[in-house]
């Protein structure tokens, strides 16, 4: 052992963290810790468990560890017919369910060589999935706020994430798990009522996005804690297949609604939104949570399009009743969810019961980049990063 290594080390004064000690010289010598954050901790966004390796208040590396909701979804799909499994992938992204029954009843379609979707149902579907992305960042934004310190922003967005809930109520009986779009179409109608409280909501919402600048993207100790903090590189993003805001974060223009335009997205005009670094670096948190906020007036933008041109018609495909049984064959979709590319690969045996299901999930991928971004910050910076990535642990668990 060398001398330098030998010194005898005194107990820390009281003030000092512990895992540091003071050598016969006086200097400060600290020593690594692990701290276990979550699975049960409010600000890990649910039921995850981040292993940290840290120096006093500094991150040297973490590691997520998942698994703790694991919920057997692709198992229960090939075990239950396929309508009833639409009510399965309400619980992957809870918070943008009806992403969830598209891009599954998308799967199930493809695999039928004729099917046409009625128009007035892509257009309900349009208007339900934005609704819904909507709501989904309205509740990423509020919690982000709430993580970093500021509970005014969370009772904002809470109030105009009621209202769409509100609409989603009367239209298919559900707040959260909604199993509306189904194979074929949507569950139920809407009638003209219902389409003109849609416009009234799309009034009412365009201003309040002026009211979250002034209480976050304007706030001068917000933009301190997110400016420059766990950036992500593009070419980072791309190799970890990061999707949607967190990629979009990152500078990279990349919307499968625009891309690979699926149902009827491309008769709507909208910008793709991404990050410049206005506030730090490309890539940080504040990009990430910037990208939302403005996706949130092109989803209402696309809303506004598909209530003004809602056609008649039947909101169902007559080919499609009772048992679902899809002919042989295998068919992957994908669609641009609120946190990313969720993606549904369908193999069918000609039964009404598929026999094989997967599910990419872009949360899944967007939780494994911490790490690669987290290295080096604070432990208060880790919350913040892990805030801006706005995973759901339902999808991440599947």
């Amino acid at each position: 052992m060398s001398s330098e290594a030998a010194r005898t080390l005194t107990p820390v004064p009281a003030g000092l963290s512990r895992g540091r000690m003071l050598d016969q010289d006086g200097d400060l010598r600290t020593e690594e810790m692990l701290l276990n954050m979550g699975p049960q901790h409010p600000a890990t966004h649910g039921v995850l468990r981040v292993v940290v390796r840290t120096d006093g208040e500094m991150v040297i590396d973490c590691e997520p560890h998942v698994g703790y909701l694991h919920r057997c979804f692709e198992k229960h799909c090939e075990s239950v017919s396929i309508l009833q499994s639409v009510l399965y992938t309400d619980r992957l992204d809870y918070l943008t369910a009806m992403g969830n029954n598209w891009g599954f009843s998308m799967a199930i379609e493809k695999l039928f060589p004729d099917l046409v979707i009625p128009e007035r149902a892509q257009y309900i579907r349009i208007i339900c999935q934005e609704l819904n992305r909507i709501a989904s960042h309205l509740l990423a934004i509020g919690t982000y706020g709430m993580d970093i310190g500021a509970i005014t922003p969370f009772l904002y967005c809470f109030r105009e994430r009621e209202k769409i809930l509100s609409i989603f109520e009367a239209i298919c009986g559900q707040r959260l798990n909604y199993n509306y779009i189904r194979p074929g179409g949507v569950a139920y109608d809407v009638d003209d009522r219902m389409v003109q409280t849609i416009k009234d909501f799309c009034a009412y919402f365009r201003p309040k996005a002026l009211e979250y600048d002034d209480l976050l993207s304007k706030n001068d100790i917000f933009i301190r804690r997110t400016a420059k903090v766990g950036v992500l590189r593009p070419e980072t993003a791309i190799q970890y297949g990061c999707t949607g805001p967190v990629l979009r974060g990152s500078g990279l223009a990349r919307d499968l609604r625009r891309d690979m335009p699926y149902g009827i997205y491309d008769r709507f005009d909208f910008d793709v939104v991404v990050g410049q670094g206005e506030a730090g670096a490309l890539g940080d948190c504040y990009d990430r949570y910037i990208v939302r906020i403005r996706e949130m007036e092109q989803s209402l933008r696309i809303v506004e399009q598909a209530a003004a041109k809602i056609p008649g018609g039947e909101y169902r495909s007559p080919k499609i009743k009772g048992k679902i049984r899809p002919p042989k064959g295998e068919a992957y979709t994908r669609i641009e969810n609120s946190r990313g590319e969720l993606g549904f690969y369908v193999v069918s045996d000609g039964k009404d019961i598929a026999y094989r299901v997967k599910c990419r999930a872009p949360s899944f991928h967007n939780i494994s980049v911490i790490p690669e971004i987290s290295r080096g910050s604070m432990v208060a910076d880790l919350i913040a990063i892990i805030g801006s990535m706005d995973i759901v642990l339902g999808e991440v668990d599947r």
